[in-house]
């Protein structure tokens, strides 16, 4: 009998041991749940602070790029309306040079050979000179003096021809009203039946290069009736 309730003392007390190591068991398992709970939801919190914050920062960047545009657009304008400045000015400086250079090279073209041309001028004086001395053509028994004419004659002709090639023209105004831009008035002559301020007699003709005058044709004016005379004498050239 003692036996047998020594065997049902340690049957009941290894079933109450192992009761309770289930008993703990269980309870550190239902510890070890919540500490894993837990530390997911710590996980989630963060995650969704995270998300918080990234959205905070992702509504103040997009609000500062909405303030941006209008200063942006205003300084585009600007810059805009700054490089048009710019460009009109060197598309005006442009225009303004090539028609300078256009104007150079036009009188370059007209007037750069007045300086040579001058120089030629004392040779048609000096052949006029020696037509207007030489006899006429009927008068001339020898016929070396009438070839040394006519030599003459065609001289004057080819460099007047030269004159003209290359817009040199002559001013011989004999007969035409005094104009103080291309004639020189020497003297006055009071007995005549012209008009006042005609050209009477051209002691030495001009010559001009279009509208410059490389030289004023030297003239005699007719003086107003009465005495009074109304051109007066030029003798500065």
């Amino acid at each position: 009998m003692i036996c047998v309730a020594a065997c049902e003392y340690l049957y009941i007390g290894s079933a109450n041991i192992n009761s309770n190591i289930s008993m703990d068991s269980s309870k550190q398992t239902m510890n070890e749940e919540t500490e894993n709970k837990d530390v997911e939801l710590d996980e989630e919190t963060v995650e969704e602070e995270t998300c918080l914050e990234e959205s905070v920062d992702l509504q103040n960047d997009e609000e500062g790029e909405v303030n941006e545009p209008s200063k942006s657009l205003d300084e585009l304008e600007a810059k805009i309306s700054e490089l048009k400045d710019q460009l009109l000015r060197t598309v005006a400086d442009s225009e303004n040079l090539r028609k300078r250079l256009e104007r150079e090279k036009e009188q370059t073209r007209k007037f750069g050979i007045a300086n040579f041309a001058k120089d030629l001028l004392s040779i048609a004086d000096n052949l006029g000179r020696a037509l207007d001395a030489a006899p006429n053509k009927e008068d001339v028994e020898d016929k070396a003096i009438e070839n040394l004419v006519l030599g003459i004659q065609m001289t004057e002709q080819e460099l007047q021809k030269a004159f003209e090639n290359n817009n040199i023209r002559k001013i011989d105004p004999l007969g035409e009203k005094f104009d103080y831009n291309f004639h020189q008035a020497m003297f006055e002559v009071e007995e005549t039946d012209k008009e006042p301020g005609i050209v009477v007699q051209v002691l030495q003709p001009g010559y001009a290069i279009d509208d410059r005058i490389l030289r004023p044709a030297m003239v005699g004016v007719a003086a107003a009736k009465g005495g009074k005379k109304n051109v007066s004498v030029d003798t500065t050239a």
